[in-house]
């Protein structure tokens, strides 16, 4: 919801990044790759106790996911660029709740729940852009939800840095993110008639 409304205020910051990049010769491929390690780095931090530094970090890499797409699209986007983009997107969180698991294993339920409900909000996600003939500016069509990547990042920052509330966190974010996937599958019922 916050990457499809919000997405305006924040763009002039990123064009500046990209284009920065983009003048010294740097792909997006690059930098969706440093994204990666940058996004990695927050379940290494997180696990040696460092849950601020961990939290910049998973910023600080959703806003170079953020810069890669806009220089693909100042250049040439590529079917493997977004493959590359969207399985880096998911190998970041699911190291963020391995991290979460490994430091506090009493939680390992809820957060088996929250990736269930990730994979399944996931797979229709990427199924309706496969299958439908609608594009937007990315290189597939993308389905709007409550839950996108601000609103995860937002609550992972809360679960990595409350961990008196992971519990309710974790449920909360489970929930926001099944409710994504049953908003999407509506969306695609509609939409693929």
């Amino acid at each position: 919801m916050l990457d499809t409304h919000a997405r305006k205020y924040v763009q002039p910051s990123i064009d500046k990044t990209a284009s920065f990049f983009l003048k010294r010769g740097r792909t997006a491929d690059q930098i969706t790759v440093i994204a990666l390690f940058v996004g990695l780095s927050t379940s290494v931090f997180y696990v040696l106790g460092y849950p601020f530094l961990g939290v910049i970090m998973l910023w600080l890499s959703g806003f170079l996911d953020a810069v890669d797409g806009t220089m693909a699209r100042h250049t040439k986007t590529s079917p493997f660029g977004t493959v590359m983009d969207i399985t880096f997107d998911r190998v970041v969180e699911i190291a963020m709740i391995v991290a979460i698991a490994f430091v506090h294993p009493e939680f390992t339920f809820p957060l088996l729940l929250l990736s269930v409900s990730i994979i399944v909000s996931m797979t229709i996600f990427l199924v309706v852009g496969a299958v439908s003939e609608k594009a937007g500016i990315k290189s597939f069509y993308y389905q709007a939800g409550v839950a996108e990547r601000t609103e995860g990042f937002l609550l992972f920052s809360i679960m990595l840095l409350f961990p008196d509330y992971l519990f309710w966190s974790t449920l909360l974010f489970f929930v926001i993110e099944s409710f994504t996937g049953i908003q999407r599958f509506m969306e695609a019922k509609k939409i693929l008639k």
